[in-house]
């Protein structure tokens, strides 16, 4: 018999000042909101505290890293248990002195811990500078039961590989969040800006149906250069494109943000969907895991052939 569940997710997107507290503060309320019309599970963007400050090099920066559990988790596990709502979070984490991940926390409605993710791809490209400041994860992909359905996290530039969300879907995830920063470069975005956002989301759509899963990017807005600690990037910053959305498991966009607002989308999860969608475009039913064991190389010999046990012919 399929499953009839149904539940909310809220996704907010939101502009972030220079002062971590603020914004903080700002999220919060954001959840709340989020809670009052109607969301069981809320999910923030990117690194939510802090303007995006991977957009230079800057020894003081590892000041922003918190260990986990740690002050933003408790003040979060509060609103979780107030609000009755799941809460997905990204942090700037300190393991231990030198060790820092960009991570993300699923708190459930009791404001216990239900999953501590670290982003396991490391983007290093102009004003993203995340491997100065991020060790790239080491928990893998996985997914958690929560009060209201079973979920996965992963974390921006983990977006474009189609292995994660694999992963992720096969153990079982109804939803894909991605918590996300990113944007234009001011000089680019008349020749490539329309092309790159396109590109953002086709990729998420096709994890949805690849899957049979819905999938959420939960983007940041607003002009950003940096400015933390009484400094900035130089040049021109980056205009974080929002944008974000949520797909159904068929591709649908069911609910989407604007370019240039803070907003809370809500998008209701439908499992009788997921499992019709699933029923009528079988991948997972029909996927060759027998001739898969090449994928984990970094690249593959093109004078051979590889044969469906994973040798060359």
């Amino acid at each position: 018999m399929a499953d009839k569940r149904k539940y909310n997710v809220g996704l907010v997107q939101m502009k972030m000042g220079p002062d971590p507290e603020a914004n903080f503060a700002a999220a919060v309320r954001h959840v709340r909101e989020a809670a009052r019309l109607g969301a069981n599970v809320v999910c923030l963007p990117e690194l939510f505290k802090a303007q995006y400050f991977c957009q230079r090099e800057d020894l003081r920066l590892f000041d922003l890293a918190e260990p986990i559990p740690g002050p933003s988790t408790h003040k979060l596990a509060e609103v979780a248990r107030e609000a009755r709502v799941v809460i997905v979070a990204s942090l700037f984490e300190r393991r231990a002195p030198g060790l820092y991940h960009n991570t993300a926390v699923t708190l459930n409605v009791d404001g216990s811990i239900a999953s501590v993710y670290r982003k396991m791809h490391i983007p290093d490209d102009p004003l993203y500078y995340e491997k100065y400041y991020f060790t790239p994860g080491d928990l893998g992909f996985q997914a958690v039961d929560t009060a209201f359905g079973r979920q996965g996290t992963l974390v921006c530039w983990d977006q474009w590989y189609p292995e994660g969300a694999r992963l992720t879907a096969l153990q079982g995830a109804e939803v894909l969040f991605y918590p996300t920063a990113i944007g234009w470069h001011p000089a680019e975005k008349d020749e490539f800006g329309a092309a790159q956002y396109d590109a953002w989301q086709t990729i998420q759509r096709a994890h949805a149906i690849a899957n049979g899963v819905y999938v959420a990017g939960v983007n940041r807005v607003g002009h950003e250069q940096g400015d933390i600690l009484g400094n900035r990037a130089e040049g021109q910053g980056i205009e974080f494109w929002g944008g974000s959305f949520l797909a159904d498991p068929f591709g649908r966009i069911i609910a989407k943000a604007s370019h240039d607002a803070e907003e809370i989308l809500l998008g209701e999860i439908d499992l009788a969907l997921l499992e019709d969608t699933r029923r009528n475009w079988p991948f997972l039913r029909d996927r060759r895991i027998d001739a898969y064991a090449p994928i984990t190389k970094r690249f593959l010999d093109p004078s051979h052939a590889w044969a469906p046990g994973g040798e060359p012919k």
